[in-house]
């Protein structure tokens, strides 16, 4: 199958071909000729199989054919979870949309919000944007979402981990109700699926790989570890294998910084990329990572989601996350688009309840190693396990936010009470909103 075969206009391939693809991949194949009718999408698609292009290139065609000639009103509107994901996505929609007369922008806090503004003033097509920011200039009426047509929410399953419901609620209220959803996530959740029913109008469903699946090109492997070794081992597993690119990922904003001191100090170039740091060092950390002028970028969850990184040879969990999901979303920095990838997780005693409840989302064992002179002769009781002798644990408990600079909301239930459209067909505007209750 060819691009042109999914109904796309030549300015579009042309631009697509020139960043080298010339297939469409699995789920830009099931998705794009949906979304071009104008249809809802329930997408689920494991991390870097395209499908920010897969919704990325099918709106830049609605939007390009229903152009008003002489008004540019925002028509499409991305929400992201993070800032690092938004910049990505926009760099792709600015990409893919060289050939056509649409202008795109992206905004997300941590930066002057000024030039946004101006940015916003001067006329926007699509705008891709973290919910937080996107609130403060609604406010501050810098934009008016009554002319949306199309919504997409992507990872919005993140979104959800760090309470954004609210705020998506509060963004909806204020579009019509006549518009075109889609709903894009390398997972999907119960609870994603209930919130979902409360956006998406008789969606499609779009799968392209089982839920919870990883790269079938990346390699686990996991090594039990004495939990105060892991610093020690971390460093030989670099220096012993001449490693030039890894991703690290630890649990605590802390944690990142004080290995990252200590990869530093054993001469291996690091930096660190959590919700603590400006969106400046963000940045800085993530473009040296990128061309290579260090080689181990240490991050917390955040980082897990909106990491495009070609061809990231390596990923180590320096600790196992508490959220089974979350392994699934680290790890796919590696083994995108194809390419082949190692992902490798130190163990203490402490974590192996977590490792049990990734095996057990994988439906996949993995191989445990141990090395001579790294042995695990810590005795701590599995932190799940401790939790629930003293009483505390009733439920597994995900992440709060303090890993995001972006989310700053209670974590809750996500609980959409937005009426449902009356019109199951047909885009575009329908006028005023009618309000609702949320």
């Amino acid at each position: 199958m060819s691009f042109k075969s999914l109904g796309l206009k030549e300015a579009l391939i042309k631009a697509v071909e020139e960043k080298g693809y010339t297939k469409p991949s699995p789920i830009q194949e099931k998705a794009i000729p949906h979304i071009l009718e104008g249809k809802d999408i329930l997408a689920s698609a494991q991390t870097g199989t395209g499908k920010t292009a897969g919704f990325t290139l099918p709106v830049l065609q609605y939007l390009s054919d229903t152009k008003h000639p002489k008004y540019r009103p925002l028509r499409a509107l991305v929400l992201t979870p993070t800032r690092e994901l938004a910049a990505q996505v926009y760099d792709n929609v600015r990409e893919y949309s060289k050939y056509v007369n649409i202008k795109s922008a992206v905004v997300f806090g941590g930066v002057n919000a000024k030039p946004q503004i101006a940015t916003l003033k001067s006329g926007v097509d699509i705008l891709v944007a973290t919910p937080g920011r996107l609130l403060d200039l609604h406010d501050q009426k810098a934009v008016s979402f009554k002319r949306i047509d199309v919504l997409i929410l992507d990872e919005a399953d993140r979104m959800l981990d760090m309470g954004f419901v609210r705020d998506i609620n509060k963004l909806i209220s204020f579009m019509p109700e006549k518009r075109q959803n889609l709903m894009f996530s390398a997972t999907f959740s119960k609870d994603i699926k209930k919130l979902a029913e409360g956006i998406l109008r008789n969606p499609v469903s779009v799968e392209t790989a089982p839920q919870n699946s990883t790269a079938k090109k990346v390699t686990h492997k996991v090594f039990k570890v004495d939990k105060n070794k892991k610093t020690e081992f971390t460093i030989k597993l670099i220096k012993d294998n001449n490693w030039n690119q890894v991703l690290i990922f630890t649990r605590t904003k802390h944690g990142a910084n004080k290995l990252t001191e200590k990869l530093i100090k054993a001469g291996i170039s690091a930096a660190a990329i959590h919700g603590n740091k400006s969106q400046g060092a963000r940045t800085k950390a993530l473009k040296n990572f990128k061309d290579n002028s260090i080689k181990i970028l240490v991050a917390t969850d955040i980082a897990a989601r909106g990491l495009d990184i070609p061809l990231l040879p390596h990923v180590i969990n320096f600790e196992l996350p508490n959220v089974p999901e979350d392994y699934v979303h680290r790890i796919g920095r590696t083994g995108r688009a194809g390419a082949a990838g190692e992902a490798i997780s130190l163990v203490c005693s402490e974590e192996t309840e977590y490792q049990n409840e990734i095996e057990k989302l994988l439906n996949e064992k993995l191989k445990s190693n141990i090395v001579e002179g790294f042995e695990p002769t810590d005795t701590a009781p599995p932190k799940r396990a401790a939790s629930q002798s003293k009483g505390s644990f009733g439920k597994k408990k995900r992440p709060g936010n303090s890993n995001s600079s972006e989310g700053n909301k209670a974590k809750r239930k996500p609980h959409f009470k937005g009426n449902k459209p009356t019109s199951t067909s047909g885009r575009g505007r329908t006028g005023a909103p009618k309000k609702k209750r949320f």
